[in-house]
């Protein structure tokens, strides 16, 4: 296998981790320190318990959300490879702001930024 074959490989998996749908605002929820289950799900619009559950799981197997569970209460928490996507999560909602489409409900300082740099 020749070396640009594996770069992309373990490139095109990392994507997919994060691009999977939910995964980047569920790491986005984590990072910004929501840590139990109602906590997350309610950060995040239009996602269900069984979806989140399941992220979670993939997220856990893959090294990058831990779960610790008391008598009481489940915490999830990102591990060090969870935070080491931290600039990377921030760069996507840079860029998402940034690139927005004109009419988006989000905030007019990402669209104006946007319509700066088309110019």
């Amino acid at each position: 296998m020749d070396e640009t074959q594996g770069y992309c490989s373990v490139f095109h998996r990392a994507v997919e981790l994060i691009g999977r749908r939910w995964n980047g605002p569920i790491i986005r929820a984590l990072l910004d320190g929501a840590d139990r289950f109602g906590e997350i799900r309610s950060r995040i619009p239009g996602l269900t318990d069984r979806l989140l559950a399941q992220r979670l799981r993939e997220l856990e197997r893959e090294g990058v959300v831990e779960r610790a569970s008391s008598a009481t209460t489940v915490h999830y928490t990102l591990t060090t490879k969870g935070h080491s996507l931290a600039p990377v999560i921030e760069s996507i909602a840079q860029w998402a702001a940034a690139w927005e489409p004109p009419g988006s409900t989000s905030s007019a300082q990402g669209r104006s930024a946007a319509d700066s740099r088309r110019r």
